[in-house]
């Protein structure tokens, strides 16, 4: 018989609090919640620490962006889900360049956090790897301040949207980001656009750096999951 996987909740308002903790118990996950940031910290940092994080951003002690980064450096390999306002497209962006895996709005459907908690926990277990601190100068190099990429020695050309997508994914190599994650954090919340227009860009991307390398296909699809970079040992 499987243990049932140990979760850690940080969030400071009751009612949010009872509704993610039913929705997650529900489906035999085991939920310790906290109400402050020190006290997940200490949790977080134990021998016997829970597997994965859900987050809340405000809270009385300070905020779970904060913890999200001091976690990314002592635990790499932890899942981290954030507990975001729905109109806070700030805080979700922040929070994805930050390290986290992903993200709910609030209010948000307990189905869909059930899933997403799946999601990650199922690729946590399967041993992905951790995402790496930097793409080799070799393959990528941002510079950020002149919003262009190079790749393999020679300057990309492209769109902004372009250039968004693929600056998120070389942040956090490895990490594998929703359609939904990538739609918010280089379209914006209150885009007029769909899942299709992330799939859009990434085949022209990828048709991009096809040209430059036709060996190689860094950006890799996740069936119902999104999209991550990868990168050659």
């Amino acid at each position: 018989m499987n243990t049932p996987a140990r979760l850690l909740l940080l969030e400071d308002d009751p009612a949010i609090a009872r509704t993610v903790a039913y929705a997650l118990e529900r489906e035999g996950f085991v939920v310790e919640h906290v109400l402050l940031v020190r006290e997940a910290w200490a949790r977080l940092s134990a021998a016997d620490a829970p597997e994965l994080a859900v987050l809340d951003v405000g809270l009385p002690d300070g905020s779970g962006l904060d913890l999200c980064r001091e976690l990314r450096h002592q635990r790499p390999a932890l899942p981290i889900v954030l507990l975001t306002a729905r109109g806070d497209e700030t805080d979700r962006v922040l929070g994805l360049e930050l390290g986290a895996d992903d993200y709910i709005a609030k209010p948000f459907s307990p189905r869909e956090l059930v899933a997403r908690v799946r999601a990650l926990l199922r690729r946590a277990r399967l041993g992905a790897p951790a995402p790496a601190a930097a793409a080799p100068a070799s393959l990528f190099e941002c510079d950020e301040g002149a919003a262009r990429i190079r790749y393999c020695g020679q300057w990309l050309t492209l769109t902004r949207r372009e250039y968004g997508l693929l600056r998120l994914l070389l942040r956090s190599p490895g990490r594998i980001h929703s359609r939904e994650a990538l739609l918010d954090a280089v379209w914006g919340q209150g885009a007029d656009s769909t899942d299709r227009t992330v799939d859009t860009h990434v085949k022209t991307l990828r048709a991009k750096l096809r040209e430059v390398r036709a060996d190689l296909d860094p950006i890799a699809t996740h069936r119902g999951m999104g999209y991550s970079l990868e990168l050659p040992a």
